[in-house]
C-alpha cells in the first residue's frame, strides 16, 4: 500500500510545456477598419436621425466597460458591432448608439458625522436600545468604541455615540443605475429582460444578490427612461440564451422556431441571438427532458487555449489526524477509513490526468486544499485565498462545504465541479458531474423503445413502487403488471413476495423484457430466482429495472442468474474492458500492482476531462457544453445547462450482465 502525505496549503506545481502562438493580420485590421466605415455610412444612411458615436478601443478596454463610460448596455454595442462578439481587439472602431440613461438629475441624501455624544452605560442597557434611543445603527456605535467588537457592553462603561447630519446632493448623468423593489413573481429572468440586460450584468450589478430573490429585494439596476423598460408579462416566461447558442437549439430544447421567438422579442430581427440577452417564451414552454443522442467527441483536436490552467482541488484529507511518523497506525487508518481511502484514491486519478493533460501540451497549476470535511475549516480557507483567478474548483465533496464554496466563487463566475455528490442547490457556477435519478430512468426507457424486436413488457413491481410502476406501464401500454402480495393477517402491509404462477401467468415463449421496481432484498432475489427458472430454449427473458440499488447486489444475489437474464440497468459508469489497452490501467498497476478503483478512474476522468474542455474555448462556460460529449475510462460527460441554475451531466451508460461481466450495452 501507498502511503500519500500532502502538504496543507501548499501550491503543487505540475512540470509543464507552454505553447505559444503569435498571429498577424495585418490585411485583417485593414479590412476591419474599411467594414467600420462602410458600416458607418449605412447606419448614417439607414438611420438619417440618430446621432452615433465612432469609438477606437484602447488596451485593457472590454464591452462592458466601454457600454458603461458611454451610458449604453452591451447588446447595443453588438446590435451595431456583430463582429465585436467574435473579434474584439485594441484599434478597433465601434459604433456606439446615443444612451438612454435619464439625464434628469437624482437625489441622494448621505450622512455626514459631526461629532460624538458621552454615554455612560447603565444596567441593563442593550446596544440595539441604544441604537433605539439615538438612531444610529450597531456598527456605527462599534466603530466609535472598537473595544466593542471583542467584549460585551457592561455597566458604568462610557462610550462615544455618533451624531450625523443628512446632506442632500444631486447626481446627474454619472448616475448609470437605480435601486429597483424587486415585485411579485419577479425572478432574476424577468428583470433582466425588463431593463434590457443579462443575468450575468444583473449579478454584476448586485454582487450580494441572493440566488433566489424575494418580493421587496431592492436591487441595482440600469437607470434607464421608464419607457425604455420593457413590459413584464405575466402569462410569459423567460429564457436567458447560452454561449453559442443559435436558433436550431432554441428550437431542440424549446420547441419554438426562429420566426415563433422573433414574433415575441422583435429587437431579434435587428441583433441577432446573443448570449446571456433575455428572451420572451411563451409561460407553458419548458426545457425539453428528453435526453439527446450525441456522438462522443474526441477534444484532442481541439485543443486551442495553451494557457496554464490554475485548478483548486479541495477535498476532505483530514492532515490533522494523521501522524506520519507512525506509518502502521496510518495505514490501518487508510484501510478501515472509507473516506480516506476514496479521498486518496481520487486524489491519485487527479494527479495521473494532470500528467496525461501535461503530454497533449496543457499546463496546470493545481493547488490542494484540505477542508477536513469542515464548514469552518473550508470558510478559512475562502477566506485566506483569493480564487478570483481560478478556472475551476474541484470539491468539496461534503454537502454545506460545496454550498459555501459555490456561492463564495459566484461573484466571480468560478466553476464548481461536484465530483462525487449532488449539491443540495444548483447555483449558477456549479456543474454537477452525477446525472439525475430521473434522466437515468428515462435513459433506460429509451433504450427500451429503441429496441425494434421488443414485443412484450412485464413490470414486477412491490407496492412502495406502485406509483412509478404505474408511469412506467403508461410508457408502455400493453404491458402487465404484477404487483407483490399483501401480508395476509394484514393487508395494508407488503409481504415481498409473489406465487410462481404470478410470472407463469404473463411470460410466455418468445422475448419478453422484464422490468423489477423494488429496494426490498429479499424481494428481489426470490424473483430472479424464480426467473431465471422460467428460460428456456424458447423462453427469452431479459430483466431490466430504472434504479440498481441496493437490492440487486448481495451474497444471495447470483451473478449467473443475472448474466443469464441479460440484466440490463442505467449507469453513471462503466467498467473498463480488462482485455483492450489502455494506458491509463497499464499506468497505475506499474506504479501500484493492483488494478484502479472506481474513485481512482472518476478523479482521472473529471480531471483530464475539465482541463481539455478549457484547453479547447477560453472557459469551462464556452466549451460548448451540450453538443460535445466527451468520454475517457469509465465516466462520459455531456453538460445541459438547466433553466434556473447550473450544469448537469447528462451522458449515461445503459450497462448489462454478460458472461458475468458488466458491459456496455449502448
Amino acid at each position: 500500500m501507498t502511503c500519500l502525505v500532502l502538504s496543507k496549503d501548499e501550491t503543487k506545481p505540475i512540470k509543464s510545456y507552454k505553447v505559444n502562438f503569435n498571429l498577424v493580420g495585418i490585411k485583417k485590421a485593414f479590412m476591419k477598419k474599411i467594414l467600420a466605415i462602410i458600416l458607418i455610412a449605412v447606419t448614417t444612411f439607414v438611420s438619417a436621425q440618430q446621432k452615433y458615436i465612432e469609438h477606437t478601443v484602447q488596451p485593457g478596454e472590454t464591452i462592458k466597460s466601454i457600454a458603461k463610460a458611454y451610458l449604453v448596455t452591451p447588446f447595443d454595442i453588438y446590435a451595431l458591432n456583430p463582429d465585436a462578439q467574435r473579434k474584439f481587439q485594441p484599434n478597433s472602431v465601434l459604433i456606439i448608439p446615443n444612451s438612454k440613461i435619464k439625464n434628469a438629475p437624482i437625489e441622494e441624501e448621505s450622512k455626514e458625522l459631526t461629532g460624538y455624544t458621552t454615554h455612560k452605560v447603565k444596567r441593563k442597557e442593550t446596544l440595539y436600545g441604544l441604537t433605539q434611543k439615538y438612531g444610529v445603527s450597531e456598527e456605527e456605535i462599534k466603530k466609535a468604541n472598537r473595544f466593542l467588537y471583542a467584549n460585551n457592553l457592561k455597566k458604568g462603561d462610557k462610550i462615544r455615540i455618533p451624531r450625523y447630519k443628512t446632506v442632500s446632493s444631486k447626481q446627474t448623468l454619472t448616475n448609470t443605475v437605480k435601486k429597483y423593489t424587486v415585485q411579485p413573481k419577479e425572478g432574476k429572468w424577468r428583470i433582466a429582460y425588463k431593463f434590457g440586460i443579462s443575468v450575468a450584468d444583473l449579478e454584476a450589478l448586485n454582487p450580494f444578490m441572493k440566488d433566489t430573490i424575494q418580493p421587496g429585494d431592492e436591487l441595482n439596476v440600469p437607470n434607464i427612461q421608464d419607457q425604455e423598460e420593457k413590459e413584464i408579462e405575466s402569462e410569459f416566461g423567460y429564457y436567458e440564451v447560452l454561449p453559442k447558442e443559435g436558433f436550431y437549439r432554441l428550437k431542440v430544447k424549446l420547441n419554438l422556431t426562429q420566426e415563433q421567438l422573433e414574433h415575441l422579442n422583435p429587437e431579434l430581427k435587428e441583433t441577432g441571438l446573443k448570449a446571456g440577452m433575455v428572451l420572451k417564451i411563451p409561460g407553458t414552454v419548458r426545457g425539453t427532458s428528453e435526453l439527446e443522442t450525441v456522438s462522443t467527441t474526441n477534444l484532442k483536436t481541439n485543443l486551442t487555449n495553451f494557457k496554464t490552467k490554475k485548478i483548486a482541488l479541495m477535498m476532505p484529507y483530514r492532515l490533522d489526524r494523521i501522524d506520519v511518523d507512525a506509518v502502521e497506525e496510518t495505514k490501518e487508518m487508510m484501510k478501515n477509513n472509507n473516506l480516506l481511502s476514496t479521498v486518496l484514491e481520487f486524489h491519485i486519478g487527479v494527479m495521473m490526468a494532470l500528467d496525461s493533460a501535461k503530454q497533449l501540451g496543457i499546463s496546470t497549476d493545481l493547488k490542494v486544499f484540505d477542508t477536513r470535511y469542515n464548514v469552518a475549516k473550508t470558510n478559512d480557507i475562502l477566506v485566506e485565498n483569493d480564487f478570483s483567478d481560478y478556472d475551476a474548483v474541484i470539491g468539496p465533496i461534503e454537502e454545506k462545504s460545496f454550498s459555501r464554496v459555490a456561492m463564495s466563487l459566484k461573484r466571480d463566475n468560478i466553476p464548481v465541479i461536484a465530483a462525487m455528490t449532488k449539491p443540495s442547490e444548483l447555483l449558477s457556477n456549479v456543474f454537477q458531474t452525477l446525472p439525475e435519478e430521473k434522466l437515468m430512468r428515462q435513459a433506460m426507457i429509451n433504450f427500451v423503445k429503441a429496441d425494434s424486436s421488443q414485443t412484450k413488457v412485464v413490470i414486477i413491481s412491490d407496492h412502495a413502487h406502485r406509483a412509478s410502476s404505474e408511469a412506467l406501464k403508461q410508457e408502455f401500454p400493453n404491458a402487465k403488471i404484477v404487483y407483490s402480495r399483501p401480508d395476509k393477517k394484514n393487508k395494508s402491509k407488503d409481504a415481498f413476495f409473489i406465487y410462481h404462477t404470478d410470472l407463469q401467468n404473463v411470460i410466455s415463449t418468445g422475448k419478453t423484457l422484464v422490468f423489477l421496481e423494488t429496494d426490498n432484498y429479499n424481494y428481489s432475489t426470490s424473483v430472479i430466482s424464480m426467473l431465471n427458472g422460467l428460460v428456456g430454449p424458447k423462453t427469452d427473458i431479459i430483466l431490466a429495472t430504472l434504479d440498481k440499488g441496493k437490492a440487486f447486489e448481495g451474497k444471495d444475489i447470483d451473478n449467473n442468474n443475472l448474466s443469464n437474464l441479460h440484466f440490463h440497468y442505467p449507469s453513471v459508469r462503466k467498467d473498463y474492458d480488462e482485455a483492450s489497452s489502455n494506458g491509463f490501467v497499464k499506468a497505475y498497476r506499474a506504479e501500484y500492482g493492483v488494478s484502479p478503483s472506481k474513485y481512482v478512474a472518476r478523479g482521472f476522468d473529471i480531471t483530464l476531462d475539465l482541463l481539455m474542455r478549457l484547453a479547447s474555448a477560453e472557459n469551462l462556460y464556452d466549451s460548448n457544453l451540450e453538443a460535445i460529449e466527451t468520454e475517457y475510462v469509465e465516466n462520459k460527460f455531456r453538460y445541459k445547462k438547466t433553466l434556473f441554475g447550473g450544469y448537469i451531466n447528462e451522458a449515461i451508460y445503459i450497462v448489462k450482465y454478460d458472461n458475468l461481466k458488466i458491459i456496455n450495452a449502448n
